[in-house]
């Protein structure tokens, strides 16, 4: 049910503030969630004006092509203390977003599609009997979770993540953005992390943005290879005599040298009986699996030493079917190969968090991840809520102007917002505003002409 919060009154912590204990605050902070914190946050810190250019796409200009009413056909939606949702919000200016997000605190804020008219007064247009009230626009999106790879990582499990498991969603990330941008010729990528568990994909390019639902689940099939669930053996199923080349792109890029140099190690695949079964399940052969059982049962080697066995076995000349070849790209395809939530992606309509919230249960900000140096992010070291108000409160950094971001650790997360992503798209959405224009002048002059 939606239902709009009452204001709670509380008054917000002072920065910067004339109390002399305002400077004993530096380091009294604790860490985690917390509404008050909060407050401060979106009243010092969240870069209104970054995300409103952002979802304007240069309709926010003076041109006579611009569509002003853009921004305003956006839904947004907050979800506020107690797990209040409020949908289907809109706003025409960065101001006006600006107001109600200082107003209502939101714990997490959602983005939707940008619709034919204003969400906000979608009732007044459904009276008139007409169903015009319906998505037009969303970003291409894409979500990973990493408790989605459970049967596979033996660090963590459900939301817990570590660094010897946080290589999946980088991993994810170096396949899916390389085929969106060679493969589609996408962009406009922006990759975000979600605050606790996984990534969050924004492909925000023009021709991205009007895909249909059709168009959209059509590239989620491409990406489609992972598609067993926690009770199938087989999880993976690689068809045909060769690869599609955007997966051998990924397997010799990517997935190959991850599994064999990362995971293999760290996850430790094939310590015990149990977890060397769940890789000797995926060869249909019961000769070679019970060759290799007895080797590991008898003797106790090292993860790489048993990952190498299995290979010169499965390629010795003795075997020659190529479906046992095959499972050695299988058992790597299965073990890294991006798991995505598949309907996030489908539907145009369907929420996703937006970038440089914070997580209610981290207190971690979403940021930016670069995805040419995704191999160096460290989920663990993104900057918190309670670690952004003592560097506030320590002076130490100042921002030019009215950037108080620039003086924190956010700085650098939204400067590579600003000048990695926004700035070459705002360029590109200028450019075909221009030329859209332009066309419907010829048009038109050419229909005068007639």
């Amino acid at each position: 049910m939606v239902r709009e919060e009452a204001e709670n009154g509380r008054d917000d912590m002072l920065i910067d503030g004339d109390e002399p204990e305002q400077m004993k605050l530096d380091y009294a902070l604790p860490d985690g969630f917390n509404a008050d914190y909060l407050k401060v946050y979106y009243g010092k810190i969240f870069p209104y004006v970054d995300m409103s250019k952002w979802l304007s796409y240069g309709n926010d200009g003076k041109h006579p092509g611009c569509d002003h009413s853009y921004l305003g056909r956006r839904e947004f939606s907050f979800t506020l203390d107690n797990d209040i949702y409020v949908r289907f919000q809109s706003f025409n200016t960065a101001s006006e977003l600006e107001k109600a997000i200082k107003e209502k605190c939101p714990f997490k804020i959602d983005i939707g599609p940008v619709y034919s008219v204003d969400p906000s007064k979608r009732h007044a247009y459904s009276q008139g009997g007409d169903n015009i009230f319906t998505p037009v626009e969303k970003e291409l999106v894409f979500d990973v979770d990493i408790s989605d790879y459970d049967d596979v990582r033996y660090c963590c499990s459900g939301a817990d993540v570590c660094l010897n498991c946080w290589p999946l969603m980088t991993i994810a990330i170096k396949v899916i953005d390389t085929s969106l941008r060679d493969d589609f010729g996408f962009s406009h990528v922006l990759w975000v992390y979600s605050g606790r568990r996984g990534v969050h994909c924004w492909v925000c390019d023009g021709k991205a943005r009007r895909l249909t639902n059709e168009q959209r689940a059509a590239i989620v099939d491409y990406f489609r290879v992972y598609k067993g669930n926690e009770n199938s053996t087989k999880k993976v199923s690689l068809v045909g005599p060769a690869l599609h080349p955007f997966l051998v792109r990924s397997y010799t890029e990517v997935l190959k040298d991850y599994f064999e140099n990362r995971l293999l190690s760290s996850q430790n695949l094939f310590l015990n009986e149990e977890r060397f079964e769940k890789i000797l399940e995926v060869i249909p052969d019961e000769s070679v699996t019970s060759e290799l059982r007895g080797k590991w049962l008898s003797n106790k080697q090292s993860d790489v030493a048993r990952w190498d066995q299995l290979k010169r076995l499965l390629q010795s000349s003795k075997q020659k079917g190529q479906g046992l070849r095959r499972c050695i790209e299988e058992i790597v395809f299965s073990f890294t190969y991006p798991r995505l939530d598949t309907e996030v992606s489908k539907h145009m309509n369907h929420l996703l968090k937006a970038p440089f919230c914070v997580h209610p249960k981290t207190g971690r900000v979403c940021v930016p991840i670069n995805p040419k140096n995704c191999d160096e992010f460290d989920p663990s070291a993104v900057p918190t809520l309670s670690q952004l108000l003592r560097e506030l409160n320590s002076g130490s950094f100042r921002g030019e102007g009215d950037n108080e971001w620039d003086g924190t650790s956010l700085g650098d997360c939204v400067r590579y917002f600003r000048e990695s992503f926004l700035q070459p798209l705002l360029k590109s959405c200028k450019e075909e505003i221009e030329a859209s224009y332009n066309a419907k002048v010829q048009q038109s002059r050419n229909s005068i002409s007639w």
